[in-house]
């Protein structure tokens, strides 16, 4: 397991945190992301490639600073886990993507209204996740040992992952909504993509705003799996943030372009399943055997590629 000491420098926080907040103000208020629309398959593969392309560009940059600063070495094993970090965290997101489209059809959410929806819950999954990874650093920097049950808690979860893929969840049945629904005055009908209306007086959240928190809720509830998973990885605070962020910022990209094809990929569930078991186990294992970075690299990409082309043989096959 890699040390708790962090490469990342006040300035270099201060420089990523600089570069997300100018990422959002563009995506808001420049690149027409206040203005309802549809997404398209094309406009949401640019913006995946975009973001893959800046993640790797960051990458890159780490590197080359690292390299010049404290030796080829370590810049070497902190670019592998960040890009492997990323490509975890990029990996469960799909997951989040699953649930998101669940959640779109359920309350017949117009495609053109759920850029905006996503829009704010990349925001706030931003800040929960900030929170969860300085807090989740600050915890095993000084309690080393709660990174098995983390491990633990890792497979557990997995193997329920197994055990429910082909389980829809009931979303009447969702504890959150009921609680909204109890706690809030929901108004009916259609609103656009207004999170609150007047009547007589009085003010009435809309269905869509009850959209919003169950989006907020399942990334926090994705968070709690997910971020244990890269500090199997490392444990340095900066490699987890960035490649979490970099992995949430390209999060509503990947729903877009995923969201019209998700019904062909639904045995990367089984795929997604058995990385969080496996890397529960490597957390697990780690006083008896070291699993190094690339090799779970190699691993993971093994895993998700093979329930990929699965998913794709036997929906091809289910379509003649």
């Amino acid at each position: 397991m890699s040390n708790t000491i962090s490469i990342g420098e006040p300035w270099m926080w201060a420089a990523f945190i600089a570069f997300v907040l100018v990422m959002l103000a563009l995506d808001l208020f420049v690149l027409g992301g206040r203005k309802v629309h549809k997404v398209g398959v094309r406009e949401a593969a640019l913006w995946s490639l975009a973001w893959f392309s800046l993640a790797l560009v960051f990458n890159a940059g780490l590197w080359w600073h690292l390299n010049g600063t404290v030796g080829a070495e370590t810049a070497d094993r902190k670019a592998l886990e960040f890009f492997t970090g990323y490509l975890i965290e990029k990996s469960l997101s799909v997951d989040n993507v699953f649930v998101f489209l669940l959640i779109f059809t359920a309350f017949r959410v117009a495609p053109e209204f759920q850029r905006r929806i996503l829009i704010y819950g990349v925001l706030g999954a931003i800040v929960l996740r900030a929170i969860m990874i300085l807090a989740g650093a600050w915890v095993v920097r000084e309690y080393s040992w709660v990174l098995y049950p983390f491990g633990a808690f890792l497979v557990v979860t997995g193997i329920r992952m197994l055990v429910l893929a082909e389980k829809t969840p009931d979303l009447e049945q969702n504890p959150v909504l009921k609680l909204a629904r109890k706690h809030l005055r929901v108004s009916d009908g259609d609103h656009g993509e207004k999170f609150s209306v007047m009547k007589d007086g009085v003010r009435y959240v809309t269905p869509l705003f009850l959209v919003l928190i169950l989006i907020e809720v399942t990334d926090l509830v994705f968070a709690v799996d997910s971020i244990p998973a890269i500090f199997a990885i490392t444990t340095d605070p900066f490699i987890v943030f960035t490649s979490n962020i970099f992995a949430i910022m390209g999060l509503r990209a990947l729903y877009f372009l995923l969201a019209d094809v998700a019904d062909r990929f639904h045995l990367l569930k089984y795929g997604l399943a058995m990385v969080l078991t496996f890397i529960g186990t490597k957390m697990l294992i780690t006083p008896w055997h070291h699993v190094p970075v690339g090799a779970s690299l190699a691993i993971v990409v093994v895993l998700i590629g093979a329930s990929v082309v699965a998913s794709l043989i036997a929906t091809r096959k289910g379509a003649r």
